[in-house]
Protein backbone atom coordinates (compact mmCIF):
# COMPACT_ATOMS: atom_id res chain seq x y z
CA UNK A 1 0.00 0.00 0.00
CA UNK A 2 1.17 3.10 -0.88
CA UNK A 3 0.46 6.71 0.80
CA UNK A 4 1.33 9.68 -0.82
CA UNK A 5 1.49 13.35 0.69
CA UNK A 6 3.07 16.58 0.58
CA UNK A 7 3.99 19.63 3.05
CA UNK A 8 4.23 23.49 2.32
CA UNK A 9 6.40 24.36 5.50
CA UNK A 10 6.68 27.72 6.37
CA UNK A 11 8.22 29.53 9.46
CA UNK A 12 8.58 33.35 10.14
CA UNK A 13 10.61 34.32 13.36
CA UNK A 14 9.88 37.73 14.94
CA UNK A 15 12.05 39.92 17.60
CA UNK A 16 11.42 43.24 18.53
CA UNK A 17 13.81 45.10 21.42
CA UNK A 18 12.48 46.92 23.79
CA UNK A 19 15.80 48.93 25.29
CA UNK A 20 18.45 46.66 26.23
CA UNK A 21 17.33 44.57 28.46
CA UNK A 22 13.57 43.59 27.16
CA UNK A 23 13.16 40.52 23.86
CA UNK A 24 9.37 40.47 22.52
CA UNK A 25 9.76 37.06 20.45
CA UNK A 26 7.35 35.77 18.77
CA UNK A 27 7.61 32.87 16.27
CA UNK A 28 5.11 31.28 13.70
CA UNK A 29 5.05 27.80 11.98
CA UNK A 30 2.79 27.39 9.26
CA UNK A 31 2.07 23.94 7.40
CA UNK A 32 -0.53 23.63 3.90
CA UNK A 33 -0.75 19.62 3.99
CA UNK A 34 -2.13 17.51 1.02
CA UNK A 35 -2.70 14.23 -0.21
CA UNK A 36 -3.57 10.73 1.57
CA UNK A 37 -2.69 10.66 4.80
CA UNK A 38 -5.53 13.44 5.20
CA UNK A 39 -8.33 11.36 2.90
CA UNK A 40 -7.68 8.06 4.96
CA UNK A 41 -7.40 9.32 8.49
CA UNK A 42 -10.21 11.12 9.64
CA UNK A 43 -8.33 12.44 12.76
CA UNK A 44 -5.07 13.93 10.62
CA UNK A 45 -6.93 17.45 10.62
CA UNK A 46 -7.74 17.61 13.86
CA UNK A 47 -4.35 16.01 15.28
CA UNK A 48 -2.37 18.62 13.14
CA UNK A 49 -4.12 21.32 15.31
CA UNK A 50 -3.76 20.14 18.79
CA UNK A 51 -1.67 22.22 21.47
CA UNK A 52 -0.34 20.49 24.36
CA UNK A 53 0.49 24.00 25.98
CA UNK A 54 -1.85 25.63 28.47
CA UNK A 55 -3.04 27.88 25.77
CA UNK A 56 -4.13 26.98 22.33
CA UNK A 57 -2.25 28.56 19.93
CA UNK A 58 -2.52 26.20 16.73
CA UNK A 59 -5.68 26.84 14.26
CA UNK A 60 -6.54 24.89 11.04
CA UNK A 61 -7.41 27.90 8.84
CA UNK A 62 -9.24 25.97 6.36
CA UNK A 63 -9.42 22.34 5.74
CA UNK A 64 -11.45 19.76 3.31
CA UNK A 65 -11.29 16.14 2.46
CA UNK A 66 -7.95 16.20 0.99
CA UNK A 67 -5.75 19.43 2.56
CA UNK A 68 -5.39 21.34 5.31
CA UNK A 69 -3.94 24.60 6.16
CA UNK A 70 -2.83 25.19 9.84
CA UNK A 71 -0.78 27.72 11.78
CA UNK A 72 0.80 27.53 15.10
CA UNK A 73 2.57 29.93 17.56
CA UNK A 74 5.08 27.78 19.56
CA UNK A 75 7.31 30.64 20.18
CA UNK A 76 5.49 33.71 22.36
CA UNK A 77 7.35 35.00 25.32
CA UNK A 78 9.20 38.18 26.82
CA UNK A 79 12.45 37.88 28.34
CA UNK A 80 13.96 40.52 30.30
CA UNK A 81 17.28 40.66 31.69
CA UNK A 82 19.22 42.54 34.33
CA UNK A 83 22.32 42.07 35.02
CA UNK A 84 22.97 38.16 35.83
CA UNK A 85 19.40 37.26 35.84
CA UNK A 86 17.15 36.82 33.22
CA UNK A 87 13.38 36.30 33.37
CA UNK A 88 11.28 34.61 30.69
CA UNK A 89 7.64 34.23 30.62
CA UNK A 90 5.52 32.39 27.62
CA UNK A 91 5.88 29.81 25.32
CA UNK A 92 9.65 29.24 24.92
CA UNK A 93 11.72 26.01 24.24
CA UNK A 94 13.20 24.67 27.47
CA UNK A 95 16.34 22.81 27.09
CA UNK A 96 18.10 20.92 29.58
CA UNK A 97 19.33 18.07 27.63
CA UNK A 98 23.35 17.06 27.30
CA UNK A 99 22.64 13.83 25.00
CA UNK A 100 22.08 13.78 21.35
CA UNK A 101 19.34 11.15 20.58
CA UNK A 102 17.33 10.61 23.57
CA UNK A 103 17.20 13.40 26.17
CA UNK A 104 15.34 12.20 29.65
CA UNK A 105 16.22 15.66 31.40
CA UNK A 106 14.05 17.08 28.88
CA UNK A 107 11.11 16.67 30.78
CA UNK A 108 9.36 20.81 29.47
CA UNK A 109 9.95 19.90 25.45
CA UNK A 110 10.37 16.39 24.35
CA UNK A 111 10.37 15.46 21.13
CA UNK A 112 10.74 13.02 18.41
CA UNK A 113 13.95 11.79 16.82
CA UNK A 114 12.19 10.86 13.86
CA UNK A 115 10.93 14.57 13.52
CA UNK A 116 13.30 15.79 11.43
CA UNK A 117 11.48 18.47 9.79
CA UNK A 118 10.82 20.22 13.24
CA UNK A 119 14.19 21.11 13.83
CA UNK A 120 13.22 24.12 16.32
CA UNK A 121 11.61 21.81 18.49
CA UNK A 122 8.16 22.46 20.80
CA UNK A 123 7.98 24.96 23.04
CA UNK A 124 6.27 25.18 26.76
CA UNK A 125 3.60 27.81 28.07
CA UNK A 126 6.30 28.53 31.39
CA UNK A 127 7.93 30.97 33.16
CA UNK A 128 11.38 30.59 33.64
CA UNK A 129 13.95 32.07 36.02
CA UNK A 130 17.69 31.84 35.59
CA UNK A 131 20.56 33.22 37.80
CA UNK A 132 24.04 33.10 36.08
CA UNK A 133 26.17 32.36 39.40
CA UNK A 134 29.42 31.93 37.06
CA UNK A 135 31.02 32.20 34.03
CA UNK A 136 30.40 27.88 33.91
CA UNK A 137 27.76 27.41 36.25
CA UNK A 138 23.62 29.00 36.69
CA UNK A 139 20.38 27.83 38.52
CA UNK A 140 17.06 27.79 36.95
CA UNK A 141 14.06 27.22 38.08
CA UNK A 142 10.56 26.77 35.63
CA UNK A 143 6.87 26.74 36.14
CA UNK A 144 4.69 24.82 33.07
CA UNK A 145 1.37 24.28 32.46
CA UNK A 146 -0.43 21.77 30.28
CA UNK A 147 -3.34 22.06 28.55
CA UNK A 148 -4.85 19.86 31.16
CA UNK A 149 -4.18 23.19 33.58
CA UNK A 150 -1.41 20.54 35.12
CA UNK A 151 1.31 21.96 36.46
CA UNK A 152 5.37 21.01 35.63
CA UNK A 153 7.68 22.57 38.23
CA UNK A 154 11.34 21.71 38.60
CA UNK A 155 14.86 23.58 39.94
CA UNK A 156 18.50 22.58 37.91
CA UNK A 157 21.82 23.43 38.92
CA UNK A 158 24.48 23.16 35.89
CA UNK A 159 28.18 23.85 36.50
CA UNK A 160 31.52 22.93 35.33
CA UNK A 161 34.22 20.40 37.43
CA UNK A 162 37.50 18.79 36.07
CA UNK A 163 36.29 20.17 32.59
CA UNK A 164 33.19 18.35 32.70
CA UNK A 165 29.68 20.38 32.47
CA UNK A 166 27.30 18.78 35.30
CA UNK A 167 24.10 19.28 36.11
CA UNK A 168 21.47 18.65 38.69
CA UNK A 169 17.51 18.95 38.40
CA UNK A 170 14.42 18.10 40.87
CA UNK A 171 10.78 18.91 40.90
CA UNK A 172 7.25 17.06 39.99
CA UNK A 173 6.06 16.67 36.18
CA UNK A 174 2.26 16.64 36.03
CA UNK A 175 1.73 16.75 39.10
CA UNK A 176 1.90 12.68 39.61
CA UNK A 177 5.64 12.12 39.50
CA UNK A 178 8.99 13.40 41.87
CA UNK A 179 11.54 13.90 39.21
CA UNK A 180 14.91 14.07 39.75
CA UNK A 181 17.88 13.36 37.45
CA UNK A 182 21.71 14.43 36.68
CA UNK A 183 23.76 15.14 33.37
CA UNK A 184 26.59 15.49 31.80
CA UNK A 185 28.93 16.49 29.25
CA UNK A 186 32.79 15.92 28.76
CA UNK A 187 35.69 14.15 26.51
CA UNK A 188 37.99 11.99 27.25
CA UNK A 189 40.80 12.64 24.62
CA UNK A 190 39.24 13.34 21.73
CA UNK A 191 36.20 11.33 22.30
CA UNK A 192 33.00 13.51 23.64
CA UNK A 193 31.01 12.17 26.25
CA UNK A 194 27.09 13.03 27.17
CA UNK A 195 24.61 11.29 29.73
CA UNK A 196 21.58 11.46 31.29
CA UNK A 197 19.52 10.30 33.86
CA UNK A 198 16.12 10.57 35.38
CA UNK A 199 13.98 8.98 38.19
CA UNK A 200 10.31 9.30 37.87
CA UNK A 201 8.26 8.09 41.11
CA UNK A 202 4.52 8.04 40.87
CA UNK A 203 2.62 10.37 44.22
CA UNK A 204 -0.79 8.76 45.32
CA UNK A 205 -2.71 10.25 42.95
CA UNK A 206 -0.98 8.95 39.85
CA UNK A 207 -3.47 5.95 39.00
CA UNK A 208 -1.01 3.03 40.25
CA UNK A 209 1.86 3.92 37.91
CA UNK A 210 5.44 2.42 38.92
CA UNK A 211 8.64 4.13 39.52
CA UNK A 212 10.62 5.07 36.17
CA UNK A 213 14.41 5.10 35.83
CA UNK A 214 15.67 6.23 32.58
CA UNK A 215 19.22 6.47 31.89
CA UNK A 216 21.44 7.16 28.71
CA UNK A 217 24.94 7.49 28.03
CA UNK A 218 26.35 8.20 24.47
CA UNK A 219 30.08 8.59 22.41
CA UNK A 220 30.81 11.05 19.18
CA UNK A 221 33.66 11.64 17.55
CA UNK A 222 35.02 13.97 15.01
CA UNK A 223 37.63 11.99 12.92
CA UNK A 224 37.82 14.31 10.57
CA UNK A 225 36.19 17.21 9.17
CA UNK A 226 34.24 15.06 6.26
CA UNK A 227 33.44 11.94 8.96
CA UNK A 228 31.61 12.03 12.50
CA UNK A 229 30.47 9.46 14.24
CA UNK A 230 28.22 8.83 17.40
CA UNK A 231 26.79 6.24 19.61
CA UNK A 232 23.87 6.12 22.61
CA UNK A 233 22.67 3.29 24.67
CA UNK A 234 19.64 3.62 27.05
CA UNK A 235 17.86 1.85 30.00
CA UNK A 236 14.76 1.99 31.09
CA UNK A 237 12.95 -0.36 34.48
CA UNK A 238 9.58 0.09 33.08
CA UNK A 239 9.66 0.94 29.20
CA UNK A 240 6.45 2.02 27.57
CA UNK A 241 4.22 0.40 25.48
CA UNK A 242 4.35 0.92 21.78
CA UNK A 243 0.72 0.57 19.95
CA UNK A 244 2.28 2.09 16.67
CA UNK A 245 4.86 3.91 14.50
CA UNK A 246 2.88 6.52 15.23
CA UNK A 247 3.61 7.02 18.55
CA UNK A 248 6.96 8.59 17.33
CA UNK A 249 5.37 11.07 15.42
CA UNK A 250 2.25 12.82 16.69
CA UNK A 251 4.19 13.99 20.03
CA UNK A 252 2.43 14.07 23.65
CA UNK A 253 4.96 11.64 25.15
CA UNK A 254 6.80 12.70 28.11
CA UNK A 255 10.44 12.62 28.83
CA UNK A 256 8.78 9.30 31.30
CA UNK A 257 7.86 7.88 28.25
CA UNK A 258 11.01 7.75 25.96
CA UNK A 259 11.85 4.02 26.16
CA UNK A 260 10.05 1.18 24.51
CA UNK A 261 12.31 -1.12 25.14
CA UNK A 262 14.82 -1.85 28.48
CA UNK A 263 18.01 -1.42 26.78
CA UNK A 264 17.93 0.24 23.64
CA UNK A 265 21.24 1.25 21.35
CA UNK A 266 21.59 4.12 18.52
CA UNK A 267 24.44 4.79 16.34
CA UNK A 268 24.99 7.37 13.60
CA UNK A 269 27.85 7.74 10.98
CA UNK A 270 27.79 11.20 8.55
CA UNK A 271 30.18 11.41 6.03
CA UNK A 272 30.86 14.63 3.78
CA UNK A 273 32.23 13.08 0.26
CA UNK A 274 32.61 16.89 -1.48
CA UNK A 275 31.99 20.41 0.35
CA UNK A 276 27.88 20.54 0.53
CA UNK A 277 26.94 17.14 0.77
CA UNK A 278 26.49 15.28 3.65
CA UNK A 279 25.67 11.75 3.46
CA UNK A 280 24.15 10.07 6.39
CA UNK A 281 23.21 6.60 8.27
CA UNK A 282 21.05 5.97 11.79
CA UNK A 283 20.05 3.19 13.61
CA UNK A 284 18.00 2.10 16.46
CA UNK A 285 18.11 -1.31 18.10
CA UNK A 286 14.95 -2.12 20.32
CA UNK A 287 15.37 -5.73 21.64
CA UNK A 288 12.42 -6.32 23.55
CA UNK A 289 10.23 -5.22 19.88
CA UNK A 290 12.62 -7.52 17.90
CA UNK A 291 13.35 -4.87 15.46
CA UNK A 292 15.06 -2.00 14.49
CA UNK A 293 14.99 1.74 12.86
CA UNK A 294 17.30 2.43 9.97
CA UNK A 295 17.43 6.07 8.38
CA UNK A 296 19.69 6.47 5.41
CA UNK A 297 20.00 10.28 3.88
CA UNK A 298 21.25 12.43 1.86
CA UNK A 299 21.64 16.60 2.03
CA UNK A 300 23.18 19.11 -0.08
CA UNK A 301 23.26 22.46 -0.68
CA UNK A 302 21.98 23.45 -4.50
CA UNK A 303 22.42 27.56 -3.60
CA UNK A 304 23.68 29.54 -0.91
CA UNK A 305 19.99 29.79 0.94
CA UNK A 306 18.89 26.38 -1.15
CA UNK A 307 19.08 23.09 0.38
CA UNK A 308 17.97 19.44 -0.80
CA UNK A 309 17.44 16.55 1.24
CA UNK A 310 16.36 12.86 0.94
CA UNK A 311 15.59 10.81 3.50
CA UNK A 312 14.61 7.02 4.02
CA UNK A 313 13.10 5.89 7.21
CA UNK A 314 12.79 1.61 7.99
CA UNK A 315 10.83 0.85 11.07
CA UNK A 316 10.81 -3.29 11.64
CA UNK A 317 9.20 -4.30 15.25
CA UNK A 318 6.33 -6.44 16.52
CA UNK A 319 3.91 -4.40 18.30
CA UNK A 320 1.38 -6.17 19.88
CA UNK A 321 1.93 -9.33 18.52
CA UNK A 322 1.89 -8.68 15.17
CA UNK A 323 5.23 -7.66 12.85
CA UNK A 324 5.39 -4.15 11.53
CA UNK A 325 7.16 -2.99 8.64
CA UNK A 326 6.95 0.54 7.67
CA UNK A 327 9.05 2.37 4.96
CA UNK A 328 8.71 6.12 4.64
CA UNK A 329 10.31 8.25 2.06
CA UNK A 330 10.80 12.34 2.53
CA UNK A 331 12.22 14.91 -0.45
CA UNK A 332 12.64 17.89 1.02
CA UNK A 333 13.80 21.28 -0.83
CA UNK A 334 14.30 24.04 1.75
CA UNK A 335 14.53 27.89 1.33
CA UNK A 336 15.80 30.01 4.04
CA UNK A 337 14.87 33.94 3.73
Amino acid sequence: TWINSSMMHNRLNFKAYAGGRTTIVLELRNRFVTGDMISLDPGYAEGLSADDGRFDLSWNIFSGSSYVLNTMADRAYIDFTAGRLQLSIGRQRINWSQALIWNPNDIFNTYSFFDFDYVERPGSDALRVTYSTGPASAAEAVIKTDAGKKVTAAGLFRFSLLNTDLQFLAGETGEEFFTAGTGLSGAIGSLSVRGEATLFTPFENAGGEKSTLIATLGVDKAFSDKLTALAQVMYSNNPADLTGFTDLYEGGLTARQLAFSKFSAAGQVSYSPVPLVTISLSAIWYPDLDGFYAGPSVECSLAENVDFSFLWQHFNSTIEGAETRINLGFIRIRYSF
